[in-house]
Parts: structure tokens; C-alpha cells; sequence
């Protein structure tokens, strides 16, 4: 990946892990679910997951 999109998920993660408590030991977790949101904003992208309702 390039750095502007890995500091975009590294920003993200770091909200997710702030709005979550700040729980140690699931840097992984959250970076996983950064990522995966900004798959899902770019909707040319064969990596989003499926809207539910």
C-alpha cells in the first residue's frame, strides 16, 4: 500500500481503538476493521463487503 492510504487506516484504527477503550493487545483488530472501511468507501472496489440492511 502506499503511506497516504496507511496513514489513512492507521488514523482510523486509532479511533476505532479510542472509541473502543483502548483495549491492549488488538492493534491487529482494529487496523483489520480501518482497512476494511476504507475498502468499503471506494465503490469501485472488488473488496467491499456486501451492504446489509
Amino acid at each position: 500500500m502506499n503511506r497516504k492510504v496507511d496513514e489513512s487506516i492507521a488514523a482510523r484504527a486509532y479511533e476505532l481503538w479510542e472509541k473502543a477503550g483502548k483495549p491492549e493487545g488488538r492493534d491487529e483488530e482494529f487496523w483489520r476493521l480501518a482497512e476494511q472501511e476504507l475498502i468499503n468507501e471506494d465503490e469501485s472496489s472488488p473488496r467491499r463487503t456486501p451492504d446489509t440492511l
